[in-house]
């Protein structure tokens, strides 16, 4: 088979990255293709393996600004993405939370979508994105309709899509609404063995993310300011993070960007991990299970599958300080088993991603090509 693999874009090194080294590490012999490559050399070589580690880009590359904000080009992405010729694989899988999907292939390829979600800021953060980029007036006019217009656009192109996957059961029903299609679910895969059980926790609560808005950072330490015998301590930089420094009290500590190693070790000692945000599906609050560290989340999105109601974390159903705070009043009261916590993580391993990616992709293909005959 020749296998074409088409990712939105790579210009960080997030949870949709690992999907794609995990897919590389199936098979090496990609060829890659992306909107726009920004990696440095020292991420790249973290989600590439063997020797093709050269992705074919689009015209948004090349475009001034394009590696500080790529998104200010969004009603050029359809345009973009339609422009690679594809025509001589056997295979295309397009890793999709955005514009990837829409790739144009023909009937004699398979077209195997793993969808993060439907873009979401046409979608379901559509008021959200336009509130928080102050988009009024003529700007917001325009802005409507472009994200109008993708809109069109996103469900026109799913139907360019043979299969799709979903990475959880919550994208699934996604998928099904906007784009009036089935989809498998086959969970991200999570370096679960990558975080060792520890059982003597620290009296520190911790948090980590990209301090972007709908990751709701700020939510958590405003939470924690009232309660001021309760030490939080935050990892992550972002836009967001000046304005989260200021609001912090004395017993919030910000740490910025942490490396690897030292976001584990507070992942491990960690009396609990607090995640205020709605996730499609949410790996880090899995790696926290992975240390037997326990889990206080707002009760919606992936994590209601990735968290076992009060086994392995206790839920807050409103983003409101006032619903943190009685989550972690209801959390100290609680007794947990950091040997099952850490047992409920491993559900969501690399290894058991790989076989079920592969042995999906295989099975879909032979049908496919049987259909042909």
């Amino acid at each position: 088979m020749k296998k074409a693999l088409i990712h939105d874009w790579y210009y960080v090194n997030g949870g949709a990255e690992k999907v794609i080294q995990s897919l590389n590490n199936v098979w090496p012999d990609f060829e890659h293709y992306a909107l726009i490559d920004f990696l440095d050399d020292k991420e790249r070589n973290k989600i590439f393996t063997g020797n093709n580690k050269n992705v074919n880009t689009s015209f948004i590359q090349k475009l001034p600004s394009a590696k500080s904000n790529h998104r200010k080009f969004l009603q050029l992405f359809p345009h973009a993405i339609e422009q690679f010729d594809l025509s001589a694989y056997d295979i295309v899988l397009s890793s999709s939370a955005s514009i990837a999907k829409g790739v144009l292939t023909h009937q004699n390829q398979l077209h195997i979508c793993y969808c993060h979600s439907p873009m979401r800021y046409a979608w379901d953060l559509y008021h959200h994105y336009l509130k928080e980029a102050n988009l009024t007036g003529l700007k917001g006019l325009y802005a409507k309709y472009v994200l109008h217009n993708m809109r069109t656009w996103d469900v026109v192109s799913s139907n360019r899509v043979d299969v799709f996957i979903a990475n959880s059961n919550f994208i699934a029903k996604r998928i099904q609404k906007i784009y009036n299609r089935e989809s498998t679910v086959i969970y991200p895969p999570v370096d679960v063995e990558n975080f060792r059980l520890v059982e003597e926790k620290e009296e520190y609560y911790f948090t980590a993310s990209r301090m972007v808005p709908y990751k709701k950072i700020e939510l958590i330490v405003r939470a924690f300011n009232q309660m001021p015998s309760k030490k939080l301590i935050v990892s992550g930089d972002g836009p967001e993070f000046q304005k989260i420094k200021k609001t912090a009290h004395y017993n919030i500590e910000l740490l910025g960007f942490v490396e690897h190693e030292q976001l584990k070790q507070y992942l491990e000692k960690a009396k609990a991990f607090v995640f205020a945000a709605e996730e499609d599906f949410g790996i880090i609050p899995v790696e926290a299970q992975a240390c037997g560290t326990p889990v206080i989340a707002f009760g919606r999105g992936g994590i209601l599958e990735t968290v076992i109601k009060n086994e392995t974390g206790v839920f807050f159903y409103k983003q409101v300080p006032e619903a943190i705070i009685a989550a972690v009043d209801e959390f100290e009261k609680m007794t947990f088993n950091h040997g099952a916590i850490r047992q409920n993580a491993l559900r969501f391993s690399k290894e058991r991603f790989e076989t079920e990616i592969k042995d999906f992709i295989l099975t879909k293909y032979a049908n496919f090509k049987e259909d042909r005959l």
